[in-house]
């Protein structure tokens, strides 16, 4: 089985709806920002071997930055993205397994709680940072500040997600995906995400 599978289950829940609208704007937020995430210390990874499951772990990065795989031994992950460390594990195990297939998914971001965090101001009940989640979406953030209040101008607001130097901005029809369940503004969100909501005019 291919490790293209494996990416999929990493990222399961987490594939961008194209950006829809009459406003222009760049394509759909990639989720590179998540793929490309960078592991640390404390950080809680979960590692998979296709066909294997004795080989199994769920371990947290310990302070050197490694992570003990069995057969293998210490493996670096601390500065790594999750597919790094999977090919790096895959590599090793060849001594041992034949055609080893590895997936590693973070299952709990602790190394960068700040870093990570998904922020929602504007007009909202309540403006709220809270923890990245795995799968979580624009909706999801918004309904965790307490949705949108009187003055808001939903179909106006926007996502700022920051990539290396660069920040892009996306637009979301909250309006559209509140109340017609229109869903392909309803972006899953990546750590460090912004979601602003504007104010509608008087």
């Amino acid at each position: 089985m291919p490790r293209q599978f494996f990416a999929l289950v990493m990222m399961a829940g987490l594939a961008a709806c194209a950006a829809g609208g009459a406003l222009e704007a760049p394509p759909a937020p990639s989720q590179a920002a998540v793929a490309e995430y960078a592991i640390g210390v404390d950080d809680i990874v979960q590692v998979t071997v296709w066909r294997n499951p004795e080989l199994g772990i769920t371990v947290p990065v310990r302070p050197d930055g490694r992570i003990s795989v069995p057969l293998v031994g210490d493996v670096m992950a601390a500065g790594l993205t999750p597919n790094q460390v999977a090919a790096d594990i895959e590599e090793k195990l060849t001594a041992f397994v034949r055609d080893p297939q590895v997936a590693v998914i973070l299952t709990d971001l602790r190394s960068h709680e700040y870093l990570s965090r998904v922020r929602v101001t504007g007009a909202v009940r309540q403006p709220i940072s809270l923890p990245y989640r795995q799968g979580m979406t624009v909706l999801d953030a918004v309904l965790a500040a307490g949705g949108v209040n009187e003055f808001a101008a939903p179909d106006r607001s926007s996502l700022y997600r920051r990539v290396g130097d660069d920040t892009s901005s996306y637009a979301v029809r909250l309006d559209r995906i509140i109340n017609r369940g229109e869903l392909e503004t309803n972006f899953a969100v990546a750590p460090g995400d912004i979601i602003t909501v504007p104010e509608r005019g008087f």
